[in-house]
């Protein structure tokens, strides 16, 4: 994370693109700072502006304009906030703000605004919350969110997920991340003892939204948990210029599988300032739809959701 580049200029100088978009991306910078680690920026086509890898890394201008309906909330974190940093929406489950560290700032991010300043910053900022989750005997399962959890360094991880299952009424521990894409090596001996050394079940979601993020150890990271005995999902999102062609779709679909991970949700994008240019009509998400139906087993077929604020579930596009 200390090599990632965060400057525009730097990012346009290594993949040799046009001198068109370092200006722009220098502005939107402004709003969102640019943060990609190198190892994902070596699988990008030099060059390609279109890549859709690229795509979901570089600022662009039209990030400076948002039409109505899109907001800085848009999904409701913090009318859900029970404690700092806790999140509690949906029944039997909550969702921990461990961190706002993130391995890669993501253009579409729906937490691009969120304010992380506010979220635990330690392990003894986290007692609040734990405290919390303990008084709550519906609380099944504890998800680890950011920011991306895994940014945090294994020993808090580890007393933290010792404290959670210290509570009796908690059996699961949800890890969301994105490093097993971003920076593959972080799926280390230490981080499996953690996951597999208290009594909850550990569950990791991974978020991969092209079949080109699980190629070389990507792939490795992967098949690390799975072999460990950790079930692996994977969310996407519906992005224009990035996976919204059937083709896509399915290799991503498929690469998960032939990986052992399943396809969990494909997200329809969550209305956050600056990414209205990502949103692909859901008209269109349902053509591509039935399009996987068509071509893959109903195991590889993610579920179409929409997050909206106030919901007390994810809802599903038919």
């Amino acid at each position: 994370m200390k090599e990632a580049v965060r400057d525009p200029r730097e990012l346009c100088r290594l993949l040799g693109l046009p001198d068109e978009f370092v200006r722009p991306a220098i502005r939107a910078a402004r709003l969102f700072p640019l943060f990609a680690p190198r190892s994902y920026i070596e699988r990008i086509e030099p060059g390609n502006p279109h890549d859709p890898l690229l795509r979901q890394i570089l600022p662009l201008e039209a990030e400076e304009y948002s039409p109505a309906g899109f907001t800085d909330d848009p999904v409701g974190d913090l009318a859900a906030a029970k404690a700092p940093g806790l999140l509690h929406k949906y029944h039997g489950r909550v969702l921990l703000v461990t961190t706002g560290a993130c391995a890669v700032h993501c253009r579409y991010c729906f937490r691009r605004h969120f304010p992380y300043e506010q979220s635990p910053p330690s392990a003894a900022a986290w007692s609040e919350s734990i405290r919390v989750v303990a008084a709550d005997e519906s609380i099944r399962e504890v998800i680890l969110s950011g920011g991306d959890p895994l940014t945090v360094v294994d020993p808090l991880l580890a007393e933290l997920a010792e404290r959670l299952a210290a509570i009796p009424h908690v059996a699961r521990l949800r890890i969301h991340t994105r490093l097993p894409i971003m920076i593959p090596e972080r799926i280390n001996d230490d981080l499996l003892d953690w996951l597999r050394g208290t009594r909850l079940t550990p569950i990791v979601v991974i978020h991969a939204n092209h079949p080109a993020e699980l190629q070389g150890t990507a792939a490795d990271a992967v098949g690390r948990l799975v072999d460990a005995g950790i079930p692996v999902l994977n969310q996407s999102v519906l992005l224009r210029g990035v996976n919204d062609d059937l083709e896509t779709l399915v290799a991503l679909s498929e690469r998960l599988v032939d990986l052992r991970a399943m396809p969990y949700y494909l997200h329809q994008l969550d209305r956050v300032t600056g990414a209205a240019h990502f949103e692909v009509p859901i008209a269109r998400g349902l053509e591509l739809m039935e399009g996987l139906r068509a071509r893959l087993p109903g195991y590889a077929v993610p579920r179409y959701v929409q997050e909206q604020a106030g919901w007390p579930h994810k809802i599903p596009l038919k």
